[in-house]
This record gives structure tokens, sequence and C-alpha cells, in this order.
């Protein structure tokens, strides 16, 4: 199983907003082909700073999610608002 990390960074005014966001593309995101789950976790200390946890099971499926209109149309709508460069890691489960 593959485990994608993701670190954000957004402006402050945009945290509710993708919050809100986030809880609405959750369902659309755990039931693409290949995805296990998904959870956002924030910063307890750093409102602005989240991790997106995501289970897959193979780099292949999530090269397919990354590609799909989906992320591609969710993304144009969060990228605009990073106070600094996203981060990514994808980690092997051992």
């Amino acid at each position: 199983m593959l485990v994608r990390v993701v670190k954000m960074h957004f402006t402050p005014s945009f945290v509710e907003e993708f919050k809100i966001l986030f809880n609405q593309v959750k369902p659309l995101i755990s039931g693409f082909e290949g995805c296990n789950g998904v959870q956002l976790l924030q910063h307890e200390s750093q409102p602005e700073l989240f991790f997106t946890i995501s289970n897959w099971q193979s780099a292949e499926h999530l090269e397919l999610y990354r590609n799909s209109d989906f992320f591609q149309q969710t993304w144009a709508k969060v990228k605009p608002n990073f106070e600094s460069k996203a981060e990514a890691w994808s980690l092997l489960e051992k």
C-alpha cells in the first residue's frame, strides 16, 4: 500500500473555505478507484497548516487520481491560496 502525505500552508483567509471544500470532496476522493481512504489533519497551533493522508492500493492508482479532471479542478481552486508551496511524500507501508 502507498501512503500519500501532503502538507499545505494556506493564507489565513482561506482556512474555513478549505475545510468546507475538503468535506465536500472527501467522499469523492475516498471513492476514487484504488483509494482506501483519506483524512485531513490541521496543525494544533498553526491553523493555516494542514496535512492530508491518503492510502492508495498502488502508485499507479495515485497517478490516475492526480491526472484526473476531478483532481485538476479541485487543485485549481486550492493552489492560489497557498501561503507557501505544498509538499508531498509518497511512502510505502511496511
